[in-house]
């Protein structure tokens, strides 16, 4: 069973990893991640902007290095792809 995470743990490691975190402005999202918590055991990674296929893919395998577990999904009705992110 996963342990709890917290959004914040995966955001400081992507930090230290040089990404950039988009932020809400003019009714959009400016390019970058964008980490949200979705339980006391997993935290979703979106990517807004271009290139979002392979960002996540670059995101994924980095997040694997550092220990995370991830599974790449996509959102019920051809919603956004996104990294569920937890703690094995």
């Amino acid at each position: 069973m996963a342990r709890r995470i917290r959004a914040t743990t995966v955001e400081d490691f992507l930090r230290a990893k040089g990404y950039e975190f988009s932020e809400f402005e003019g009714g959009d999202w400016e390019p970058g991640v964008r980490v949200a918590q979705a339980g006391r055991r997993m935290v979703t990674v979106y990517w807004d902007g271009p290139g979002e296929v392979e960002q996540r893919k670059v995101i994924e395998a980095e997040l694997r290095d550092g220990g995370f577990h991830v599974v790449a999904t996509q959102q019920d009705r051809g919603g956004r792809r996104r990294l569920e992110v937890s703690l094995p």
